[in-house]
């Protein structure tokens, strides 16, 4: 919070009114122009605190009109009424006027461009002028253009100048170490060829007349029309961002127009603005677009053109304005403070905060704050070069308002709190009295003692002694420290280097001295007997005061080692032993920094949880007690002067101590209604209120452990903080020791309402012990069977009346249902229903039923009506309610249109014998069986029935029944009892009067038990007896049916029957009917009898006897289930047998390997299915059998197929027979896969690889087969050696062509060559090689013993074409012989070779 200490200028004697007040936008100088009646009017310059400069005084003999400070220089620009305009220097006093013959008439325009290069003058007789000014201040000769636009000219704004490069700006930029500023001016390094000298200031500006004409005037000083609005343009507003031009009229016509490059103006949107207008209406112009006019009104307006939004801010009577107090005017400054001038006097002051919600969204918030107070009606308002100073311009004096921190301070439980510049709100709690003092000064600093207040205005302390109900003054001494602190009879001071220790009177008696490298003392603290001192270079020490004269504790401590990115020091605090400190610090970048820094031996940083610390207290008596105010650290934090949001405040209490740091005690929001935390004292928190809502402005809340313990002694507010210390480091043993002598319940409950706190659940329990309070001890047992901790917590809290932690706790844990039950419990009933419908909806409709009976219980019926339909129970509660009041309930059902209702009040007519009116609502209900009651009761029963026939109504139509069975209607009654499904009543009816005919249909439609009894009906009749089969039948009696079937030989029926028949029908009767099928040649049907009564293998035999096909089915239903009790497991694979045999004799194959495979018989299975001839099937069940002569099987039918073209069978034949172990087999099938690849591919490299697998095979098989496979092996064996030497032949022909020639020739020789290596292949390779080597004579021989070994061997399959041909022209033969592609064995008869050879 903050005051405004008020400075009155000190005007000369010649001034008169003052009528216009301008501040310089960056020096704290104050123009004044002012109206003398009899002398005329002067102009004047002041600075912050009022005081004249003399030499800055202008006269003249008239009144001045206009004050305009230059942008940068301390220049002023001062026109009058007469048309003289002038500039005034400051501090100088020189005045410099403007030619005398520009303008005559009264200066209406004076706007200096954004740097002041150019000053534009306008008058009321529409003369404008543009000056130079140069870079003293000095005006360049005559103006750069006069223009007259023959209309009172009324407002001028510069055009902000496009972006371009800014010479200045680099030039500062480069001389910094800028790299690319430096390479902007050096053109050969810019990759741009240098840079565009743009414009350092917009020249163009806008100028409007009082006919509403707006006219632009460029740098080169051409004026052309812009736009033109209906009236005089009071205000202009450019937005550079939307390159838009806002323009306000005399009568709040606010028009937005668009401009273009070429400067036309478009406009956008026109809106009148709410407001009394005229010349009067004060208008200000934000920088981000925002609206303010001041009308003379109780209200001021704002408009947003940015969002197009508008409202309106008001007074406060409850901060001292009056009721019809109007504001005059407006200003508004960069730190979002927004100032608005009274008609009584007053300055209000709105705060203007920005706050996000949870989307994202911002909205501005305007925190009224308390007025200052002036002198007469406040005519004007402007802020300074700092937004501390605000001058007043009002109808007696100007003021000029200077804001300052509202001083405040507590010690020895007194507390002193300013409340303007020149009172004092005085408290001592000892005494419990108060006391409002008044000084002869501004109070810009206060210190208390228990006899002791200290005061400094800036220059001077005074000290004040407490004398009954004033205070009367000790001393005073000239003093200009800029910290104070005081500590008994002391008082300490700054000044440069050193902390000055003085009497009440002023006399140092000790200096504490600094180094220069410590800097100067800024920041004094003191906390019982010590003293904390703080510098300007972050260092800080602490004194001992309680020896006769202070000693340093410990080294001094420079911060700037330990904490990065310190800027200053903001507060020190040391605890009341000396051996904690405490800080806070704002960062380099004057950013509040939020951490908190403890610890004076060994540095320690708290960060606490996302919320900065803004201020900072010590108890001060008790040592451990550490307590700060924060805020979340987002926050739009500001100076003191300026408010916080209250609800984002938090008062955190710590234990500290050097074993264990820093622990949380408690931590709770400030209250709304006070305005700071003050101080510490236990068992209080000192808060300074907002208004003084009591007789003094400091209030006292006490801690959290010491609610209803705020009067107890020092011994037992001790030990309660020994107790919440222990308690909060988890120490049980210490906490109990610390209590144990207690022995008030009072303090019991505290401590309860500790645990609450601390969710401490067994010390709970033994404080409600000690309380005596069973009820309470009670219900905490119960919530032991809840899981959640806050939930059990909140019980106990309930039961110690803390409702809000309770809710809070709720809350917290999720528990909305115990949340409702509460609200409820505590009748909060807007809340149960509330919580109930938006988290918890399982018990909504109890939640309104329970809030109906209480509103109903406390007689607003009305309400209640709405929670009984909401809880769907009005159908009831409502008529019971209402009872009473038949009229209302009747209205209630008739608006209700409720089917319930009208049955219900239809009832309760027809109790009071009013027929016709209960027909209507029974009409309206729907309810058919009560209008037939009634109708019945009338005895009308022909419209009972009308209404039976038309509705279907079931037990309409059963009372019309009863009613014409009473009177003999015997059809009648039989219709109505079928339309109401009384199918037996109906039967009854129609065997007592003989009606067979509908008997037959009705049982049909009945249950089985009037089926039976009206079958029952009819054998005793003897007639009929087909339509007794039936009924048996469909009654489920099939023995009964089939019998009386067989009886009377009604074989249709019995068709019938027989197909419902099943396995768990009696088998004697199955075997009848199969006999039945039999001898009626239907062996199907009888078949499937047979099956069902356990026949199986007689149902087999009709098959085969029949010829009968066995489906898929008709074998599943032949199979039996094992484990059966019809055969025994050798019958059941005997059965399955012999179903596989017929399916083999009917040519299903796969259906007989399934059934030899039930039995266990997989050789026949395999049989089955080998000769089904389906591969894929043999494969898989060859692998899943897993028997040796089975795989021999599947591997024998594989032989058969055409295995040398498919790898898969050729894989599948290796692996059967390697399954199978049959490895003779397996040898023969290598051999023959040796043959292949000799005969159709030559390739005798494979046939070698495959002769090779024989070879190992028959030796596995040497011991199983004895002499025979001995020989096998030996004939193999040969073989395999006469491959083995001809491949060697073939693959050392290209190294060693003789000796491969050799071992052909030897080959040859061989008499059993040719079943391993066919002699065309040797006597082809010899040939081969006699003409690759040109002997064309040797290879002739070679074929001519070829071809007499065999006579029709056709040559083109052994020897190369190339070769033959070559042959042949080398022996000048020609060979005649037939080609072929088919690979054919040497030896086949078939294939015929004719070959001649002609010489």
């Amino acid at each position: 919070m903050a005051v405004y200490f008020d400075h009155r200028v000190e005007a000369p004697d010649s001034s008169g009114a003052a009528v216009l007040i301008s501040w310089h936008s960056s020096v704290c100088v104050l123009a004044v122009g002012s109206v003398n009646a009899s002398t005329g009017g002067c102009v004047d310059l002041y600075l912050q605190q009022g005081e004249h400069i003399e030499l800055c005084h202008v006269e003249r003999g008239f009144s001045p009109s206009l004050l305009q400070w230059h942008p940068t220089k301390a220049l002023l620009a001062v026109g009058w009424e007469t048309g003289e305009t002038m500039l005034l220097s400051h501090p100088s006093g020189e005045h410099t006027p403007l030619p005398n013959n520009t303008h005559t008439a009264c200066i209406t325009v004076l706007e200096w461009s954004s740097n002041g290069n150019r000053l534009v003058t306008g008058d009321q007789a529409g003369v404008m002028a543009v000056w130079r000014v140069d870079a003293r201040g000095k005006l360049q000769g005559s103006p750069l253009i006069k223009h007259d636009y023959s209309n009172p000219l009324t407002c001028c704004i510069f055009r902000p100048p496009p972006p371009a490069e800014d010479v200045a700006m680099l030039a500062r930029a480069a001389v910094s170490g800028d790299e690319s500023a430096l390479d902007m001016f050096n053109w050969k390094k810019s990759n741009k060829g240098g840079f565009a000298l743009g414009s350092q200031e917009g020249l163009a500006f806008y100028i409007s007349t009082a006919d509403g004409s707006v006219y632009s005037v460029d740098e080169q000083v051409r004026s052309v029309p812009l736009l033109s609005v209906e009236s005089a343009v009071q205000k202009m507003w450019y937005s550079k961002r939307r390159a838009v031009l806002a323009v306000v009229t005399d009568s709040l016509l606010l028009s937005h127009f668009s401009l273009g490059p070429e400067g036309i103006a478009q406009e956008i949107s026109k809106v009148k603005l709410s407001g009394r207008g005229g010349q009067h209406a004060d208008i200000v112009w934000t920088e981000n677009g925002l609206l303010i006019t001041a009308s003379g009104e109780q209200h001021i307006r704002l408009w947003d053109v940015e969002l197009d939004d508008h409202y309106a801010l008001t007074l406060d009577e409850s901060l001292g304005f009056e009721k019809g107090e109007l504001l005059n005017c407006v200003s508004f400054c960069t730190s979002k403070l927004l100032a608005a001038g009274t008609s009584r006097g007053r300055v209000a002051l709105w705060h203007m905060v920005t706050v996000s919600d949870q989307k994202g969204d911002t909205k501005i918030h305007w925190k009224l704050q308390t007025p200052a107070e002036v002198e007469g009606n406040v005519s004007q308002l402007q802020w300074g070069s700092s937004s501390h100073l605000l001058a007043v311009c009002s109808s007696s004096c100007v003021v000029i308002l200077s804001e300052h921190v509202m001083c405040s301070h507590y010690s020895q439980q007194m507390a002193a709190v300013q409340l303007t510049p020149t009172q004092l709100s005085l408290a001592n709690f000892n005494t419990n009295t108060h006391i409002t003092f008044h000084t002869d000064t501004h109070i810009r600093a206060v210190q208390v003692t228990k006899d002791m207040v200290t005061v400094w205005n800036g220059k001077y302390i005074t000290v004040y002694e407490p004398s009954g109900q004033t205070l009367h003054s000790t001393g005073s001494f000239q003093c200009e420290s800029p910290a104070l602190a005081v500590h008994e009879e002391n008082i300490y001071t700054v000044e440069p280097n050193r902390v000055q220790i003085r009497t009440p009177q002023g006399t140092v008696k000790q200096l504490l001295v600094f180094s220069e490298a410590e800097g100067n003392p800024t920041l004094l603290s003191v906390c019982g007997s010590y003293l904390a001192v703080g510098t300007d270079t972050c260092h800080v020490r602490v004194f001992d005061l309680t020896c006769r004269e202070a000693k340093a504790m410990g080294v001094m401590k420079n911060l700037s080692e330990l904490i990065p990115d310190l800027g200053a020091l903001r507060s020190v605090k040391c605890n009341a032993s000396g051996n904690q400190l405490s800080i806070l610090i704002t960062q380099v970048k004057k950013k509040k920094d939020k951490k908190l820094y403890l610890n004076l031996r060994t540095r320690c940083e708290v960060e606490l949880a996302g919320r900065c610390p803004v201020s900072q207290f010590w108890d001060e008596n008790e040592s451990r007690l550490f307590v700060c105010e924060t805020v979340p650290v987002n926050s739009d934090l500001h100076s003191s002067s300026q408010s916080q949001i209250e609800k984002d405040v938090l008062v955190v209490t710590f234990f500290v101590t050097q074993e264990h740091g820093l622990l949380l005690q408690d931590s709770q929001p400030k209250p709304a209604t006070l305005l700071s935390l003050l101080a510490l004292d236990t068992p209080y928190y000192y808060y300074i209120c907002k208004v003084p809502s009591s007789p003094q402005m400091v209030v006292r809340r006490a801690l959290r452990d010491f609610v209803g313990l705020e009067s107890c002694e020092k011994q037992t507010r001790d030990a309660m903080l020994n107790f919440s210390f222990y308690l909060t480091i988890g120490d049980m043993d210490e906490a109990f020791k610390a209590i144990k002598l207690i022995k008030s319940e009072a303090v019991w409950e505290n401590m309860a309402r500790m645990c609450v706190k601390s969710h401490r659940l067994d010390v709970a329990r033994v404080c409600l012990g000690n309380m005596g309070n069973a009820r309470a001890a009670r219900a905490l047992r119960d919530a032991e069977k809840e899981p959640e901790v806050e939930a059990q917590v909140a019980v106990l809290a309930t039961q110690l009346g803390m409702l809000e932690d309770a809710e809070r706790l709720y809350k917290s844990c999720g528990r909305f249902d115990l949340l409702n039950k509460f609200y409820q419990a505590a009748g909060q009933w807007q809340q149960a229903v509330e919580t109930a419908e938006t988290h918890d909806r399982i018990p909504l409709r109890t939640t309104y039923y329970s809030y109906a009976k209480h509103l109903e219980a406390m007689g607003d019926k009305n309400l209640a009506l709405v929670y009984f339909e909401k809880s769907d129970t009005h159908r009831f509660e409502v008529p019971r309610m209402l009872m009473e009041d038949n009229l209302s309930l009747e209205i209630y059902i008739n608006k209700m249109k409720d089917e319930d209702l009208y049955k219900w009040w239809g009832h309760y007519l027809e109790s009071q014998s009013d027929m016709e009116a209960a027909l209507h609502y029974y009409d309206l209900a729907r309810d058919y069986l009560s209008q037939v009651r009634v109708h019945c009761y009338l005895g009308n029963i022909q419209k009972a029935s009308e209404i039976a026939n038309e509705t279907g109504n079931r037990a309409a139509s059963y009372h019309v029944a009863r009613q014409y069975e009473g009177q003999d209607e015997i059809s009648q009654s039989v219709h109505f009892y079928t339309r109401a499904q009384a199918y037996n009543n109906a039967i009854r009816l129609c065997k007592e009067n003989n009606l067979d005919e509908q008997l037959m249909n009705l049982a049909l439609l009945s249950n089985p038990e009037d089926m039976m009894d009206t079958a029952m009906y009819y054998e005793e009749k003897g007639t009929h007896m087909d339509r007794a089969v039936m009924l048996y039948h469909k009654a489920g009696h099939v023995s009964k049916a089939l019998e009386l079937a067989f009886a009377t030989e009604q074989f249709g029926a019995l068709q019938l029957i027989a197909e419902d028949l099943n396995e768990n029908s009696d088998p004697a009767l199955l075997a009848r009917c199969s006999d039945f099928f039999i001898k009626h040649a239907q062996y199907q049907k009888a078949v499937e009898l047979l099956v069902a009564a356990k026949k199986y293998h007689e149902a087999l035999q009709l098959c085969l006897d029949q010829s009968l096909t066995i489906t898929e089915d008709l074998a599943e239903s032949l199979t039996v289930p094992k484990d059966s009790s019809h055969l025994s497991e050798a019958g059941r694979k005997e059965l399955l047998e012999k179903i596989a045999d017929c399916c083999m004799r009917q040519g299903n194959y796969h259906l007989a390997t399934k059934k030899y495979t039930q039995a266990g018989n997989k050789i026949k299975a395999m049989r089955a299915l080998l000769k089904s001839g389906d591969t894929e099937k043999i494969v898989f069940f060859a692998g899943v059998s897993r028997q040796k002569e089975i795989y021999v099987m599947a591997a024998n039918y594989l032989q058969s197929l055409d295995w040398r073209n498919d790898a898969e069978i050729m894989k599948n034949i290796i692996g059967f027979y390697t399954k199978g172990r049959a490895i003779d087999l397996l040898a023969g099938f290598y051999e023959a896969c040796a043959e292949v690849e000799i005969d159709d591919y030559q390739n005798y490299e494979k046939a070698y690889g495959a002769l090779t697998e024989a070879c190992k095979c028959l030796t596995k098989a040497k011991g199983r087969s004895g002499d025979e496979a001995d020989s096998k092996l030996l004939i193999l064996t040969q073989r395999f050696g006469l491959v083995k030497r001809f491949i060697q032949a073939r693959r050392m022909h290209e190294e060693d062509p003789v000796e491969a020639v050799r071992v052909c020739e030897s080959l040859l020789e061989e008499k059993d060559l040719n079943p391993a290596v066919r002699v065309g292949d040797v006597y082809g390779f010899l040939v081969e090689h006699y003409c690759h080597h040109g002997n064309f004579q040797q290879a002739w021989t070679k074929i001519e013993e070829l071809r007499s070994t065999r006579p029709n061997i056709n040559l083109s399959l052994y020897v190369s074409q190339t070769s033959l041909e070559a042959l042949q022209n080398a022996a000048g033969v020609r060979l005649v012989y037939r080609e072929t592609n088919t690979h054919v064995a040497e030896d086949d008869e078939e294939v015929e070779e004719d070959e001649n050879i002609n010489h």
